[in-house]
């Protein structure tokens, strides 16, 4: 049985939270906290006010101009800390704007809550993202010896190549969690130790009830759920519902979901003669959800490979239409056959192939009812095992008690951070 040092407090970091399209970080929290684990939680960028009860401290811009007198005084204080980073600065150039601020935004947290975080520090700090939040926890780790983990993924791995600090930031990490094994291969390809990265998926906090397969299905009920970005493949599904259409495959598509290429998508289905048969919904609350997966007979997830090389991990939505019944058909892009395998628990067809999506909308619509309930089953017993919050948040909170028994006694701001995984008392 692992020691827990007294009332071993864990800080978590978002970008932003609670965050309305990020409920499976809201999930992971709350399992976090029934299990009785104390958290801070601080975020960012937006969100704040509380959840489940507690408060989600969030960061005051204002706060920022602090820096212009923190950055000197702490760089005389400790160069070992900030040279290294002004010179990383000067050698080479971020991702996108975007990713610098992102990390801009992360340090200048660190560098107004430093002291905070030595006067009352917490056993653990865990960023939930590898930009903004990983950014401020290894700073507080550099400065204050702080013990910290980092989430990883697809975004972190993959937006124009990577996160601009990843290496460093998971190099100094004592584990990295990351949801997918297609993650956990990148990961390793940049030279992250094997043992310090773990799959942990995500998950539901309780599974829905399991509906019947609805017995007329000559009009295919068709669901997307999908930020309007390039990497979700929106344009090619409306010219596959186009396909359809010409070879009499009835669907009624509802896309729930906003972004910036509502504007031209919603042109692009008028152009194509969709109107009576694609309706763009915008941004649901979670319920609306559900309500259009328990409608649905399919849901169709069309991913790919973004200019930018942004692409998905396992989306939340397969998971939470395999729980509740709903077919799915994906394109093999990124991590979505991980939980996706054809014809066992759903379809998997190439979006260079539309004949095999036709196929597969003609073998929802048109019977083999026997076959579809046996893949149903299977793509609920796979949720029931692999994206349970309650388990997946278990794991996570061992290996953060793991990580505390394993760190050094009490903060001390003038020693190095000592990783979870090494000896008790041994520095680097």
């Amino acid at each position: 049985m692992v020691a827990v040092p007294s009332s071993p407090t864990i800080a978590y970091l978002f970008t932003t939270f609670p965050k309305a399209t990020e409920t499976f970080l809201q999930r992971e929290v709350a399992a976090m906290q029934q299990s009785g684990l104390p958290l801070r939680l601080y975020s960012l960028w937006g969100g704040g006010g509380s959840f489940g009860g507690m408060e989600v401290r969030t960061f005051p811009k204002l706060r920022l101009i602090e820096l212009f007198w923190i950055i000197p005084w702490a760089s005389v204080r400790h160069p070992r800390v900030f040279w290294p980073l002004v010179r990383g600065l000067l050698s080479r150039r971020a991702p996108s704007w975007m990713n610098f601020w992102e990390n801009m935004l992360g340090a200048g947290f660190a560098g107004v809550y430093h002291r905070e975080f030595r006067a009352d520090p917490p056993r653990w700090i865990h960023a939930a993202w590898g930009g903004a939040p990983a950014t401020a926890a290894w700073i507080l780790s550099r400065l204050n010896g702080h013990a910290f983990s980092v989430g990883a993924h697809a975004y972190d791995l993959y937006e124009h190549g990577g996160d601009w600090w990843l290496s460093e930031k998971l190099g100094d990490a004592a584990f990295v969690h990351t949801s997918t094994d297609m993650g956990a291969a990148t990961l390793r390809e940049r030279g992250i130790r094997p043992d310090r990265i773990h799959v942990i998926r995500r998950g539901l906090d309780r599974f829905p009830a399991f509906k019947a397969l609805r017995p007329e299905r000559r009009q295919l009920r068709v669901v997307c759920v999908a930020r309007l970005v390039e990497k979700k493949g929106l344009d090619e599904q409306l010219r596959l519902y186009a396909e359809a259409g010409k070879a009499g495959i009835e669907v009624d598509v509802r896309v729930l979901g906003d972004g910036p290429l509502r504007r031209s998508l919603e042109s692009l289905r008028d152009r194509l003669g969709l109107q009576g048969r694609v309706a763009f919904l915008g941004h649901c609350p979670l319920e609306r959800v559900w309500e259009t997966l328990a409608w649905a007979d399919l849901l169709v997830h069309t991913g790919r490979v973004a200019a930018s090389g942004d692409r998905d991990g396992l989306p939340n939505v397969i998971p939470e239409a395999m729980s509740i019944g709903t077919l799915v058909v994906t394109s093999p892009a990124a991590a979505t056959t991980e939980a996706i395998s054809h014809e066992v628990t759903g379809f998997v067809a190439r979006l260079d192939d539309p004949a095999a999506w036709l196929a597969t909308f003609r073998r929802v619509a048109g019977g083999e009812d026997a076959t579809l309930e046996q893949i149903r089953r299977a793509a609920r017993g796979w949720v029931e095992r692999e994206f349970d919050a309650h388990h997946n948040a278990a794991r996570l909170r061992a290996l953060f008690l793991s990580g505390i028994a394993a760190s050094s006694g009490p903060v001390d701001s003038d020693s190095p951070p000592v990783r979870a995984d090494e000896p008790k008392g041994r520095s680097r």
